[in-house]
């Protein structure tokens, strides 16, 4: 007999957590998740967790032993692609998951077709030069769609300084916006997983429509 609980038995864990209404409103959302490194695997293993129903899974790289000590891997997935060991380790944790793979890098002429059916995209990619054509590329060709991008994780700096900034109608950016790799400075898994988590919530919350909601008051009250 399988030790897997049924999908209705996940589902009432969650709703007695997380209310009725919010696992209904994860379970019917799509997020993309673009990039599967320290930032996108967390990401992906926190939506998942949280009740979202559907991942789309984007990266063009393998497992490295040197992703291991920040990224959601496991030793003996060194060498996979990070779409194919992520999808495995995901089905583990919530099996019930639905979930679309990529194993593509993103570009300009790719990035709106890949992600087009996602109600969130998430950026969550290690190179500025990645980091700027998503989200240039979703803001400019497609400004509907909602975007929580990263900026800003590396080094040994308190968790404190990363936060959450709504920078515009429909994109939010997480991170310190200041800590660079490029600087010497290495990532380090607590870090990671603390910009990832801010990545994560955002989208919870603006998938349960919390985020809206703020808005609205924010409007009344004439900010």
């Amino acid at each position: 007999m399988s030790n897997i609980p049924s999908k209705e038995e996940m589902l009432d864990a969650l709703v007695l957590r997380q209310g009725a209404q919010n696992v209904q409103k994860l379970q019917a959302a799509t997020v993309a998740v673009c990039g599967l490194g320290g930032l996108g695997s967390n990401v992906a293993i926190s939506l998942a967790r949280a009740g979202v129903g559907k991942l789309i899974l984007i990266d063009f790289d393998t497992v490295d032993i040197t992703n291991l000590h920040r990224q959601q891997y496991k030793a003996c997935q060194v060498g996979m692609p990070k779409t194919e060991a992520l999808s495995q380790n995901l089905k583990e944790i919530a099996p019930y998951l639905q979930m679309e793979t990529h194993f593509a890098r993103m570009t300009e002429e790719n990035t709106l077709a890949l992600v087009a059916h996602a109600d969130v995209v998430c950026e969550a990619f290690d190179k500025p030069e990645a980091k700027a054509m998503l989200v240039n590329t979703v803001l400019e060709k497609n400004p509907e769609q909602v975007l929580v991008a990263a900026s800003g994780m590396a080094g040994f700096d308190s968790a404190n300084s990363i936060s959450t900034r709504k920078v515009m109608k429909n994109f939010y950016l997480c991170g310190d916006g200041s800590s660079d790799v490029n600087d010497g400075i290495g990532l380090v898994a607590p870090r990671v997983m603390a910009c990832a988590a801010h990545e994560a919530l955002t989208i919870v919350r603006i998938l349960c429509g919390m985020e809206t909601e703020i808005a609205k008051k924010e409007c009344k009250n004439g900010k």
